[in-house]
């Protein structure tokens, strides 16, 4: 909650794994800077890799930055890595747009708790929704410098609806961290939107049947389907399997590279392995839902 990512991170499971079993972990300045020393070290004292002297529940509670509250924290709404996403945002694949629409709108309050306090932080008037002038002033009350940064661009950029303004989800689509949406549990629960008949692949017919209902039709700007499919479409059997979702999801894949570079479907013999773990989160996909406002 305090970064927006989780302790040990890790672009497969197995990487993941591996960081927790030798407890390495690290506070990226990039996310850490604007979190106090206390906290810190009470992350520090919760992940301590000898049980003997990694703090009991008890302990947790008694810390200063529980006890008093956080008190070195620093009032800081709006940080550079919010604003970054939020920028870059407008150059994603736009199937990809729609996917983290999809995961936010998937998420639970604990996961998006600091997002959402910036949302509604920014939102001055309180309605819901996201100005070029809200997002100017949160911007110049949490003093970032923002170079040459076209708000309106920005905004045009986010906004899926057409409406001029950027609302809960759309801001949570565009500022959510990788290290959040790359859980490959949190993909899947994407992935199983798009994958209607759940035989682990994303066909053309499926494409055109999501972007038929509407459901993130608003997202994909007017996109062919045929385009979507084929710029995610890696070894160019027709379809989208789990593995080329996450490719795209890594933003490791766009129409302008070669082929040549993408790696071949582990489906190629014609089945379709389904990992347990992720079986399980296809139960997710049921809770997709478009918030445009959130809760003052």
């Amino acid at each position: 909650m305090l970064c927006g990512y989780p302790p040990f991170y890790g672009k497969t499971d197995q990487e993941v794994l591996s960081k927790v079993r030798k407890g390495t972990y690290q506070f990226e300045p990039k996310y850490w800077r604007h979190i106090s020393q206390d906290a810190k070290k009470l992350i520090g004292m919760l992940l301590k890799f000898e049980p003997e002297l990694r703090y009991t529940a008890e302990q947790a509670l008694q810390d200063t930055w529980i006890k008093d509250r956080a008190p070195k924290a620093e009032n800081i709404s709006l940080q550079d890595r919010i604003v970054h996403n939020l920028k870059s945002f407008r150059s994603k694949n736009k199937l990809k747009k729609a996917a983290l629409n999809i995961v936010a709108g998937q998420m639970s309050e604990s996961e998006i708790a600091d997002l959402r306090e910036i949302f509604k932080a920014l939102d001055a008037n309180g309605d819901g929704f996201l100005t070029v002038t809200e997002l100017r002033d949160g911007i110049d009350k949490a003093h970032l410098r923002r170079p040459m940064l076209d708000l309106d661009a920005v905004v045009e950029g986010v906004d899926a609806d057409g409406s001029g303004l950027i609302d809960y989800t759309e801001f949570l689509a565009a500022t959510l961290d990788k290290r959040v949406y790359l859980q490959r549990d949190v993909c899947f629960s994407a992935f199983a939107v798009f994958d209607v008949d759940g035989d682990g692949r994303i066909t053309l017919d499926e494409l055109k049947q999501i972007l038929e209902n509407g459901a993130v039709e608003h997202v994909l700007e007017g996109a062919k389907s045929e385009d979507l499919l084929r710029e995610v479409d890696a070894n160019g059997d027709g379809s989208i399997d789990f593995e080329e979702f996450m490719e795209m999801m890594r933003g490791g894949r766009s129409m302008s590279l070669s082929m040549e570079t993408t790696t071949p479907k582990s489906r190629a013999d014609g089945n379709h392995p389904r990992s347990p773990s992720l079986l399980r989160s296809r139960s997710k996909a049921s809770k997709h839902s478009k918030h445009s406002k959130v809760q003052k």
